[in-house]
Formats: structure tokens, sequence, C-alpha cells
């Protein structure tokens, strides 16, 4: 049986946490991180706020979330992502966690920010922001990630 692709088992994560680790061979791992989805999915009401954001009824789906529950989301969904691409493939090098770690310190960041927070007056809620702070936090973990290992190496 072939080894999986690092980046393929990290879009399969993407599309549903637990998906790389089914397509790891991790079965049982891959189904907890399945059920954990659809527990915190339900009972945020996270699908209906992503409905009603790509409609454009952000003020909705800011009062449908059940933040308590969402807030959990964030590092779920990245450690399942971390998890996938460390067992698939080859060894993965030293620090590769920190831009998983940092992408979910930044969502969850941007989640609690969602209901007051505007970037050049527009309301992005409770799906777009936390998307949006996924970005500076990967550069961010990279970047510790690429000052850790040059430190290592001298």
């Amino acid at each position: 049986m072939r080894k999986t692709n690092k980046i393929e088992a990290v879009f399969w994560s993407i599309a549903l946490p637990g998906f790389g680790q089914i397509l790891n061979g991790q079965l049982i791992k891959g189904m907890l991180f399945i059920f954990l989805e659809f527990l915190i999915n339900v009972m945020s009401s996270f699908n209906k706020a992503i409905m009603l954001s790509f409609l454009g009824e952000i003020s909705e789906a800011v009062q449908i979330i059940d933040y308590q529950w969402l807030m959990f989301y964030p590092c779920v969904y990245m450690f399942a992502m971390y998890d996938a691409f460390k067992h698939a493939g080859e060894n993965t090098g030293p620090f590769s966690f920190l831009p998983f770690a940092f992408g979910a310190y930044f969502v969850t960041v941007g989640l609690m920010y969602s209901t007051k927070f505007t970037i050049f007056g527009v309301f992005f809620g409770p799906i777009f922001l936390p998307m949006l702070f996924l970005i500076p936090g990967l550069l961010v973990g990279f970047l510790i990630r690429y000052l850790l290992k040059k430190c290592q190496k001298n």
C-alpha cells in the first residue's frame, strides 16, 4: 500500500477533519475527529452560519452561532490537519506544528472579535473574519518555525 502524500492528507482533512486520518489508515482516530467535527458543528450551528454568511446574511449568522461551542472548532480543525500531515509520507521537520498551532490561535482570536471587528468598514462576521485571521496566523507560525530552525543550526 502506498504512503499518503502530506498535501493530499491535509486537503482531505480540510474537507472534513478525520478524513486525513482515515486516508493514513488511522480509522479510530479519524472517526473520533469526524465525531468531534459533527458534535461541535451541530451544537454551534456552524453550518447554518456558513450558509447565511455565504448568502450575505452575516448579522443573522452572528445571532444563531453558539460561540461557547464554536470556540473549540479552530483547535480541533487545525490539530486534525496537523495530525494528518504529521502521519502521512516521510517524517516532518522540526517545528512543523507551528504554522498549524498559530493558525488555530489566530482563527480563535478572529472568532472572538468577529462580532465587533470591521476592516475598512466591512463587517466580515463569524465565518469570514476567522478565515482572514488564518493568513497572519500561518505567516507567524512559518516565521517562528524558520527562526527556530535557524537558531538550532547555530
